[in-house]
């Protein structure tokens, strides 16, 4: 196991908006009940100013302040490293190398845009923040960054994981964060979903519109995002350039890098630095890695859709499963997500990423090849990028350098690691009847 380390000076010091090198510019949200653009002062209700601004920056590269830097310095950079004893284990005549985010305190990508969201709130005067959560990494490292900088963080936890990982809850709560499972009696949504549903698992779109509508209803705390927004894929670049600067240190060029997608925030911080070689004709695949049971890129339609399944946001063009979607209580809970980030879905669109679409239990087969030859128990989403670097690896030539975003460890997700060793993890395939039911009421624009 070789790692490519950088030292505290080589931080990156800027975030890469991919904005102005879009071949095509990113489709606006949209005001639903105008059906005109969204105007930037409508977000104020609920973002900080900063971000609002960044979400549609055309700034090539965005400072990324002192105070969030020296936050950062808590454990980035992370190491850049090559999963040699997994290459021999399948046989790989290509470099497999990984990028290790999972070092961070709460053990994942999270914490690169918690971080710079909740600074920017508490310059501008904002003590409470609120959001949701899947799979609790990013309600952990929103909780986390509150303990930084001093601010009230309240968690809306998806029902289906809020039960599959209690201690996720103990880890909010160590930071100070409040978590409750969603859908919650706090919000009117959540009321109305929990009478209409009452066992309902809960869905990433259930927790988005309670959070949303908590925000809006009070004056003094604001929502923080952990995935899709464009100011979320900027805030998550300085994986992509810590992983160019420790690459071009060993003089290697990626031809193959993959991450898991459930909005995207992991996957895009992670190559789309890299995305202006491809457009300059470098020879270089991306791959975005979801579970079958939620697939809204390889099944999913390219259209104009809510964010959320209570309908309070704006509409934005993205691939989406429809907002009705309620995914199978899978244990990968940050993947079910029924819609994308709209920058990852018009790169889709224009055929410059790839995805692809693997079983529950298949990726914990390959988390656990993982875990038994690199030493690191992966997350259930990092399951999906770990599955499909050994599928690319198994068709690879020897000039391939395949590298993955291993976004985040599994220490919380033992319970799904003895449901796969006692056999009881069910593999679900979402049937095309439902997808097209759930999809067959997307709002006209």
């Amino acid at each position: 196991m070789k790692k490519v380390l950088l030292n505290e000076e080589e931080l990156p010091k800027k975030w890469y908006n991919v904005l102005p090198d879009l071949p095509e510019p990113v489709p606006p949200p949209i005001n639903p009940a105008t059906k005109q653009p969204v105007n930037p002062e409508d977000l104020k209700a609920i973002f900080s100013e900063e971000c609002i601004e960044q979400e549609i920056s055309d700034k090539r590269f965005i400072d990324i302040p002192e105070e969030v830097r020296k936050v950062y310095a808590m454990w980035r950079p992370t190491p850049l490293v090559r999963a040699e004893n997994l290459e021999k284990a399948i046989g790989s005549k290509a470099k497999i190398f990984y990028k290790n985010e999972s070092v961070s305190p709460p053990g994942s990508h999270k914490p690169n845009t918690a971080v710079a969201q909740v600074y920017y709130n508490k310059r501008e005067g904002i003590n409470k923040l609120v959001t949701e959560t899947g799979a609790g990494q990013w309600g952990s490292a929103l909780s986390f960054a509150g303990a930084q900088f001093g601010a009230e963080v309240k968690v809306y936890m998806v029902r289906a994981s809020y039960d599959q990982k209690p201690y996720r809850k103990s880890l909010m709560e160590a930071w100070g964060g409040k978590c409750f499972s969603s859908p919650t009696d706090l919000t009117e949504i959540g009321r109305k979903i929990r009478k209409e549903f009452p066992d309902t698992s809960g869905s990433l779109g259930i927790a988005i519109s309670e959070a949303v509508e908590d925000a809006i209803t009070h004056k003094d705390t604001k929502y923080a995002i952990g995935s899709v927004s464009n100011h979320v894929l900027l805030h998550q670049t300085v994986i992509g350039l810590e992983v160019e600067k420790q690459l071009a240190d060993i003089d290697i060029k990626p031809t193959i890098m993959i991450g898991c997608v459930g909005g995207g925030s992991n996957f895009g911080g992670f190559f789309l630095p890299f995305l202006p070689r491809k457009l300059n004709g470098e020879n270089i695949r991306f791959i975005a890695v979801e579970p079958k049971a939620c697939p809204t890129l390889t099944k999913g339609l390219y259209k104009y859709d809510y964010g959320d399944t209570g309908k309070v946001t704006p509409l934005f063009k993205m691939y989406t499963l429809g907002s009705s979607f309620v995914p199978p209580a899978i244990h990968a809970g940050g993947l079910r997500y029924h819609g994308d980030s709209p920058i990852l879905s018009l790169l889709k669109k224009l055929n410059l990423i790839e995805a692809q679409a693997y079983y529950q239990r298949e990726v914990f087969e390959a988390g656990v090849l993982f875990a038994r030859t690199e030493g690191i128990l992966p997350a259930p989403e990092t399951n999906h990028a770990i599955k499909a670097a050994i599928e690319e690896a198994k068709k690879a030539t020897k000039d391939d350098v395949i590298v993955f975003n291993f976004s985040g460890h599994g220490h919380f997700d033992l319970a799904a690691y003895d449901a796969y060793f006692r056999g009881e993890l069910q593999d679900y395939a979402y049937p095309e009847k439902d997808i097209l039911k759930a999809i067959e009421n997307l709002p006209e624009v």
